[in-house]
């Protein structure tokens, strides 16, 4: 394993923290600060905290489905071809 997967590895541990980090600071702990407070300023509407997670999980579900549809329809194929080619 070199340097670079090391690094690589680090900074996508340290993106994946500060994300999580902010989303429960965003969806968790926001309510219990008062609505006037400084701290509001710096995160979307409440609302986003569920429709964003809701609408990523809606396309990588999407995303899944795709690959593993397609992935069947070619192996069907593939296999309807060698099929036709020992009978032929």
């Amino acid at each position: 394993m070199g340097a670079s997967d090391k690094l690589l590895g680090g900074t996508m541990l340290l993106a994946a923290a500060v994300i999580f980090t902010y989303y429960t600071t965003w969806a968790m702990l926001l309510p219990f600060f008062d609505s006037s407070s400084e701290i509001h300023n710096f995160f979307p509407a409440r609302e986003w905290a569920v429709r964003l997670p809701a609408g990523i999980l809606l396309v990588g579900v999407t995303a899944i489905g795709t690959f593993v549809g397609l992935t069947i329809v070619r192996e069907n194929r593939k296999k309807a071809q060698r099929a036709r080619l020992r009978t032929a």
